[in-house]
């Protein structure tokens, strides 16, 4: 090869090396900026009441827009209340007494983030113990922050996870919108067989994205929902959403096979909250 042609191949293999090298940067780039940010969280790492500038209360039995909260719940929630909602060891617990107040047997609470965290999108992550007996109703769920598309079911719910205390085996994934939920038995769910839900800590989340909501636990996906590409009846989900965590008491699913009156107080208890997009 003579000396041209040395220098050409010299600066050809240069070129390919450069070009390589950036396409290896702009890959590792792109995959960086992929991977999911933690954007709100809660360690529960400080005793006391819950954190006030993340959580705030629904409070009282409901009335009179939807007594017993529309679902003929025996509990009164209550705000600020460390008998019923406090920081220990680490943890959150949420405890149901049984106590009268107000009009109802029982207290409890119903912690929840709307406007202090409120999202459209991402993976939504609580590390939780469940209480156990017959009556216990406790959940994980979303509701819609502004209900853009009306009142409930239009703008539509994710419930994370519930559970019921006459079904101590499972734990449940499921979506609420206009054309899909209980109240006219087309709500979209599955449940998943966890054993030992009330005794070993489990990690309950949902992948939401403007194409699908999944359901996973201990991050294995047992349930998805799609978009269909229909309109907000089926998918409200392109809204931004708040997180609650609550303990009901009986209820017309948690009392479906009544309330044992011997187990209480009983405690959901959270190890943590974490919110990635």
């Amino acid at each position: 090869m003579n000396a041209i042609g040395t220098i050409l191949t010299r600066a050809l293999i240069a070129a390919v090396w450069i070009l390589g090298g950036l396409h290896c940067t702009r890959h590792a780039n792109r995959m960086a900026s992929d991977e999911p940010k933690l954007v709100w969280s809660d360690e529960f790492d400080s005793a006391g009441l819950p954190d006030s500038t993340r959580w705030a209360y629904d409070l009282g039995d409901g009335c009179p827009d939807v007594c017993g909260w529309g679902n003929h719940e025996l509990q009164y929630y209550t705000a600020r209340r460390a008998e019923n909602a406090r920081v220990e060891n680490g943890r959150l617990i949420i405890e149901a007494r049984r106590e009268a107040m107000g009009s109802k047997a029982y207290t409890s609470a119903r912690m929840v983030t709307r406007f202090k965290g409120d999202w459209r999108y991402g993976k939504i992550s609580v590390r939780a113990r469940l209480p156990k007996g017959r009556g216990v109703w406790p959940a994980i769920w979303m509701l819609p922050t502004d209900w853009k598309y009306g009142d409930w079911p239009s703008s539509g719910e994710i419930d994370i996870m519930e559970h019921v205390g006459f079904e101590p085996d499972s734990v449940f994934g499921t979506v609420h919108t206009q054309a899909f939920n209980h109240t006219i038995g087309t709500q979209v769910g599955r449940a998943h067989f966890l054993p030992d839900a009330t005794r070993t800590f489990h990690e309950y989340s949902v992948e939401w994205t403007n194409a699908q909501i999944t359901f996973l636990v201990d991050n294995q996906a047992y349930h998805t929902f799609a978009n269909r590409g229909t309109d907000y009846s089926a998918w409200p989900f392109d809204q931004r959403f708040h997180l609650l965590l609550n303990l009901a008491v009986g209820g017309d699913w948690g009392g479906k096979m009544g309330v044992d009156d011997s187990i209480w107080p009983q405690r959901l208890e959270i190890d943590y909250v974490r919110v990635y997009q």
